[in-house]
């Protein structure tokens, strides 16, 4: 089984770097540069299985490709945030209207912003959005060339401890922000291998928690020369990564779905999404 591996989720991240995770299923792990490739690399037959947060299953059922679901973390509400500079007249979300916001767009960060506005009678087009992709969004907002900076981890939590940024809005108080692992219909995993790959990321993920200074060690040397490589972060800083986020996982149900349907359904009342679309029940998908 070819799965997915990209720098921002850290649950395969550390699959991949984890003793004997996904034996039983032959694993060839491809690394890739971020979550918003997830759908293409499926497309193509690339990988067979990926992981992301909420947003890109969606993205990718909008352009007709058939998400099939598999698992889901419990919801991870330290995980991001909306940061402004310390000196910023910016005092509340309501305050980002006509502003630039930097972020990663048609990840979770555009459900944050958008909910977050939404929360203040806003919406996505009240504001400016700007591609960071690779930039330097720390960079570019204390040099001003952007008014805020959706911020995961783990730059996030390096920018807490930092005196000229601050946070205006955290994920738990916006959005539930959980890891999805899906894959296509067209890539027909069997029923067998579906639940082998929910065994598999809980069990990673129950050692991960009972561990999580071994977690860090092998976040903090990097995925050994893969596109996830970002040595360089010290094992305590990814402790207080691993340490800040809940890594269970369980099998798809009405709940993660009937999430992800609320999520559709805002980015289109924001625009985001220029039509409407009913998201399959787990039954459904096999």
């Amino acid at each position: 089984m070819k799965i997915g591996v990209h720098p921002n989720n850290l649950h395969l991240r550390l699959a991949r770097l984890w003793p004997g995770a996904f034996v039983d299923l032959q694993p060839i792990f491809v690394s890739y540069a971020e979550g918003r490739d997830t759908a293409a690399l499926l497309e193509s037959g690339d990988i067979d299985l990926g992981g992301t947060g909420s947003t890109p299953p969606i993205e990718a059922d909008m352009r007709g490709l058939g998400v099939e679901y598999i698992a889901a973390s419990a919801p991870r509400p330290a995980n991001g945030a909306i940061f402004v500079r310390s000196d910023s007249s910016i005092g509340s979300v309501a305050e980002l209207k006509g502003r630039r916001i930097s972020l990663i767009d048609g990840s979770f960060h555009t459900y944050l912003l958008a909910r977050s506005l939404e929360g203040e009678g806003l919406s996505l087009p009240d504001v400016e959005r700007v591609e960071s992709g690779a930039r330097d969004a720390l960079a570019d907002l204390l040099e001003g060339r952007v008014d805020a900076w959706v911020a995961m981890s783990p730059r996030l939590e390096k920018a807490l401890e930092r005196d000229d940024v601050r946070p205006i809005v955290r994920c738990g108080a916006a959005i539930p922000n959980r890891s999805l692992f899906w894959t296509l219909q067209r890539n027909g995993l069997s029923a067998t291998e579906t639940r082998a790959i929910v065994s598999e990321l809980s069990r990673i993920g129950t050692e991960i928690a009972a561990d999580p200074r071994a977690a860090a060690g092998l976040l903090a040397s990097g995925d050994r020369g893969g596109s996830g490589n970002r040595g360089g972060t010290d094992v305590d800083a990814w402790e207080k990564v691993v340490r800040s986020r809940d890594f269970t996982v369980f099998p798809i149900d009405d709940e993660i779905i009937a999430e992800q349907q609320e999520e559709a359904d805002t980015l289109l009342r924001h625009g985001h999404f220029a039509k409407p679309i009913v998201l399959k029940r787990p039954e459904m998908t096999k």
